[in-house]
């Protein structure tokens, strides 16, 4: 019990954790940003596109009238390294229950030069206004128990260097979904996972940002290896989750011409779908 006392004392609050701080831009001049990319969110060299799109989401979230994503849609461009980096938004349009802005992510190359990254288009709206009538087939995952479940610590990285942004996130993936880890992949091309930040912050609108492109990509059960590029993520936020560890499941149906999409649910603790994500990816084939 004095353990407990202590771990739930020293928990991470929303505005005060390393999630806040790294995703923290500083406003140059009126809808311009500036702000240092972490290395800590990194998968092999390139900056993970979800830690991206929260980047983006939090200066699109001071730029327009108002707070909370609704939905967010980013085209990847170019890969982002950790370092220094500028964000641009505009307002596209401003409404009574929903603004609409645009932003842009640039880093500069070794000549200087200005390189987009990223692109999003998004709307932005008030979570806490929306009525609470909710009608819906959908259904939590069915996960085992965070005990039977596994994580990052467990076994080897799926792909080299990749254990920076791991060591950020509490993650335990479903066994049924780990057949890759063990040489034998199910060819099912599904992702189940317990999610949380490492130190224990509760998930926001912000995080779900995060949460829906940080599982190992459904091609590892396909049998493919390596890195899997996001070439377009569309995000969208449904409520403001429940303080607890989420539920992410991640499927994908078809691979075709090196492509594949993958679509995620993340639930919260108290059984409601917060987030869905669609994204596209490039896969490598062998």
């Amino acid at each position: 019990m004095p353990e407990a006392a202590s771990a739930a004392a020293t928990r991470a609050t929303i505005g005060d954790s390393e999630f806040d701080r790294d995703t923290a831009v500083r406003r140059r001049a009126p809808g311009v940003y500036d702000i240092d990319l972490s290395a800590g969110w990194t998968i092999i060299n390139a900056v993970n596109g979800g830690y991206l799109l929260a980047v983006l989401g939090r200066a699109l979230g001071d730029a327009l009238p108002h707070p909370d994503p609704f939905t967010v849609s980013a085209h990847y461009l170019t890969a982002s390294r950790p370092g220094p980096a500028l964000v641009r938004t505009e307002t596209v349009r401003a409404g009574r229950t929903l603004s609409t802005g645009q932003a842009s992510l640039f880093q500069f190359d070794d000549e200087g030069n200005e390189v987009e990254r990223i692109r999003v288009l998004a709307s932005y709206g008030d979570l806490d206004a929306l009525p609470d009538d909710v009608r819906t087939s959908a259904a939590p995952p069915a996960i085992p128990p965070v005990d039977q479940c596994f994580g990052p610590e467990d076994g080897p990285a799926p792909v080299e260097g990749s254990s920076a942004i791991a060591d950020r996130l509490m993650l335990k993936l479903d066994p049924a979904t780990l057949g890759w880890a063990l040489g034998q992949p199910s060819g099912r091309g599904e992702m189940r996972a317990w999610f949380g930040l490492a130190d224990g912050r509760d998930a926001d609108p912000l995080s779900l940002l995060l949460a829906v492109d940080a599982l190992p990509p459904t091609a590892f059960e396909l049998g493919l290896t390596g890195w899997v590029p996001t070439v377009e993520l569309t995000v969208h936020v449904r409520c403001r989750p429940a303080p607890g560890p989420l539920r992410i499941s991640v499927t994908t149906r078809n691979l075709a011409g090196g492509f594949l999409e993958e679509d995620a649910e993340v639930w919260d603790s108290a059984d409601r779908l917060v987030a869905q994500s669609r994204q596209l990816a490039r896969v490598r084939l062998g």
